[in-house]
């Protein structure tokens, strides 16, 4: 009788322990679970028939507001280097140094971040450049929150420097 106590008392953990080793050594392995991230997902096109709810080219309220912003502070060589400044505190790990789009954290993204030489963004307006800078497209809208308002506009002189010809 006192050994089928021992082995009612024994039994159940060492048994449980031996499977639950099992399962470690032998079980599912993570190196085999497929690991999607958000920023490589592909989406699906829209439907056919669809319609956009943003329609393209007119601007929305904020945008033609933002558009009628000027810089109040005047584009001095020492606020170009005060931008400069700010551009490498919060902008080099995802733009690069040259402002080409090709940073250390920016490559990881997708969509890459622009480059920041492009005509195009030569184009913008003081406005639109704050703007887009402020709530552009990928990981960039958390510079709202990051730059802090005398710091932007510096920023843009600087960014007008790295599209103009040396």
């Amino acid at each position: 009788m006192r050994k089928l106590t021992i082995f009612m008392v024994v039994a159940p953990p060492l048994l449980g322990a031996v499977l639950f080793g099992y399962i470690l050594y032998r079980g599912p392995r993570m190196t085999v679970q497929h690991h999607v991230r958000e920023f490589q997902m592909v989406l699906p096109a829209p439907a056919p028939g669809s319609v956009s709810v943003a329609p393209t080219g007119n601007r929305t309220p904020a945008q033609a507001e933002a558009a009628g912003l000027a810089n109040p502070v005047p584009a001095t060589p020492a606020v170009v280097a005060q931008g400069a400044a700010y551009f490498g505190y919060y902008c080099v790990f995802c733009h690069g140094a040259s402002g080409a789009g090709d940073g250390p954290v920016g490559n990881s993204y997708l969509p890459r971040p622009a480059d920041l030489r492009l005509p195009r963004i030569a184009g913008y307006r003081d406005g639109e450049l704050l703007r887009a800078m402020l709530t552009g497209i990928g990981h960039e809208p958390v510079l709202e929150r990051v730059v802090p308002p005398p710091h932007r506009w510096p920023l843009v002189h600087y960014l007008r420097s790295l599209s103009s010809p040396r």
